[in-house]
C-alpha cells in the first residue's frame, strides 16, 4: 500500500501536506482503491469557512458517494478545478494531480495532531 511517509493522515481517509501556510488534502490510494473509478468530485467553494470534521463535498464512484472531511479548521483557499473534467485523476494519482483541495487552516499547529504514516499503516491494519 502506498503511505507516503511526508503526508498526514485522518481516520476518514483524506491525506494532508503542509506546503507554505496552506495545506494540501486529498484522499487516500486506500480510500480511491476502496471506492473503484472516481467520476464526480464535488467541492465547496474558495472562501468557505470549515470545521474539523466537517463534510466538504463528496466523491462519487461507481460504487458508491462518500464525503470527504475538513482535517483541521480552515477556510478553502483553492480547489483542483482540473477534476471536474477529470475525476478519474484522483484514482491514476491520490497523492499528486488528483489533490482535491487547498486550505488555509486556523493553526498550522493543528496538522501535527493528525496521524503520520506509521500511524496511518496500523490504522488500517487494525481497521481490517
Amino acid at each position: 500500500m502506498n503511505i507516503p511517509a511526508d503526508l498526514r493522515y485522518t481516520e476518514s481517509h483524506e491525506w494532508v501536506r503542509l506546503e507554505g501556510d496552506l495545506i494540501v488534502v486529498g484522499i487516500t490510494a486506500h480510500a480511491q482503491d476502496a471506492m473503484g473509478d472516481i467520476t464526480y468530485v464535488d467541492l465547496p467553494d474558495p472562501g468557505s469557512d470549515l470545521s474539523a470534521k466537517d463534510s466538504l463535498g463528496g466523491v462519487e464512484s461507481v460504487k458508491t458517494f462518500s464525503d470527504v472531511y475538513a482535517p483541521v479548521d480552515s477556510s478553502v483557499d483553492s480547489i483542483n478545478e482540473d477534476l471536474e473534467d477529470a475525476p478519474e485523476l484522483v484514482n491514476d494519482d491520490p497523492y499528486g494531480a488528483g489533490w482535491l483541495l487547498k486550505l488555509r487552516p486556523e493553526n498550522l499547529a493543528d496538522v501535527e495532531s493528525l496521524m503520520d504514516a506509521q500511524a496511518y499503516e496500523e490504522f488500517l491494519h487494525k481497521d481490517s
